[in-house]
């Protein structure tokens, strides 16, 4: 997977959550968007200062994210 260079994470941004270029819009905000159905020309029209790009790296990460799998590290 490339690298993402549009989705960062910070503590002092929105309690850590994944954000979009360090902005306070979150990865989940706009996923929640598309799921109910939103267009990307609607949800930019909404964030006229998000970019295409940022919507498509949001979904890249959500990808990512259910991918990943994570091991029980045993305690013995």
């Amino acid at each position: 997977m490339r690298k993402l260079t549009r989705i960062t994470i910070s503590s002092e941004v929105m309690g850590g959550k994944p954000c979009i270029r360090g902005m306070r819009v979150t990865v989940g905000m706009i996923l929640g968007l598309m799921a109910t159905g939103r267009s990307q020309e609607e949800i930019l029209r909404a964030y006229p200062y998000l970019e295409s790009e940022d919507l498509k790296e949001c979904l890249a990460y959500a990808a990512w994210r259910v991918e990943e799998v994570e091991v029980s590290l045993s305690t013995t």
